[in-house]
């Protein structure tokens, strides 16, 4: 008898089954043809059904969660992660005008007029992660607002360095901050080091822009971050630690929802999106995420946050429908 290779098991149709939609219209959309009035049917139906609808309706009349104001409070249920949740589920502006209403919130409460997205409202609550994880998000829920193209700019500057005074320079009008404090992903939190995972936050979203949005600066912010992803093997993530010894065990986690907290699998994701995927330094990545497929080629949920956002998605170290349709995703993109 042949042995089935486990490229041979195919979990689309797991992915497609009735009783989740929210997962099913996202594996519609992305993992397979499907007929235009079939998958707005179900596109529909995830936003006033499945998680979408839940998350939503914990929602403010004003556009905030929990408690308004900038939204990074309380972890994870304000308004930065419900709107970060909203976007990986497939949201869009288009189906549910309370998304308008809530990214209209972020723009007017969490963002500076020289585009630092922030934690307090201030330019020094700016943090790489919270910039690269709400321009992805923004784009992803379909938001168009010139503001966005402002976040994008200094997120630019703030890898390349172009125009950002140090630290230090406290009289001057755009400077680094103790979290953000310099070039290349340096960050507070990371003991003034590089950090990778906000450098793969801030490539996501990057990835993310449309082409034509791509400025000299945006492209050369971009050139930047892929050489500090690729400085490593990402297979292996031994990224500047910052505080620890060794890189933190959550990059061979992989999960849903993905927050600050990254894995393996956003990184290739994001280099991936950036066109990369058959670039010969990914081959050791692209080599663990198959080899973590189950004998039925489904992916475990290894990082959660069960209790601690709107919805759970899963148990634990069991087959997860929501981190399958992330790993297909990207091997899709590669093939």
């Amino acid at each position: 008898m042949v042995k089935e290779s486990r490229t041979e098991r195919n979990p689309v149709q797991w992915l497609l089954e009735p009783d989740d939609i929210g997962v099913k219209y996202l594996a519609m959309r992305d993992l397979v043809k499907n007929d235009a009035k079939e998958l707005m049917i179900a596109k529909k139906k995830a936003h006033t059904e499945g998680p979408i609808a839940l998350v939503l309706a914990n929602m403010k009349r004003e556009g905030y969660w929990e408690r308004p104001g900038a939204g990074y409070n309380p972890k994870y249920r304000g308004t930065v992660w419900s709107l970060i949740l909203l976007s990986q589920l497939g949201a869009s502006i288009e189906m549910d005008k309370r998304i308008t209403t809530a990214c209209s919130y972020l723009l007017e409460h969490t963002l500076t007029k020289d585009g630092h997205f922030t934690m307090n409202g201030l330019a020094s609550g700016t943090i790489d992660c919270l910039q690269g994880n709400l321009c992805a998000a923004l784009l992803d829920l379909g938001c168009e607002d010139e503001r966005i193209d402002k976040a994008f700019e200094w997120m630019a500057r703030s890898v390349t360095g172009e125009g950002v005074a140090p630290m230090e320079d406290k009289a001057a009008t755009v400077r680094y901050y103790s979290g953000k404090c310099g070039p290349c992903f340096a960050c507070g939190g990371n003991k003034k080091l590089p950090c990778a995972w906000g450098a793969v936050k801030v490539m996501l979203a990057f990835s993310k822009l449309p082409k034509r949005k791509r400025t000299d600066l945006i492209n050369s912010a971009i050139s930047s971050g892929v050489d500090f992803l690729f400085s490593k093997d990402p297979a292996k993530a031994d990224y500047p630690c910052g505080f620890s010894n060794k890189p933190s065990g959550n990059w061979w986690k992989f999960g849903f929802p993905i927050f600050y907290v990254t894995d393996l699998l956003q990184n290739v994701e994001a280099l991936v999106g950036l066109g990369y995927g058959s670039d010969p330094r990914l081959a050791h990545a692209l080599n663990i995420i198959r080899e973590k497929q189950d004998s039925l080629g489904r992916w475990l949920l290894e990082y959660d946050y069960e209790g601690k956002t709107w919805v759970d998605f899963g148990a634990k170290k069991q087959p997860n429908k929501w981190v399958t349709l992330r790993a297909l995703r990207v091997l899709k993109a590669v093939k």
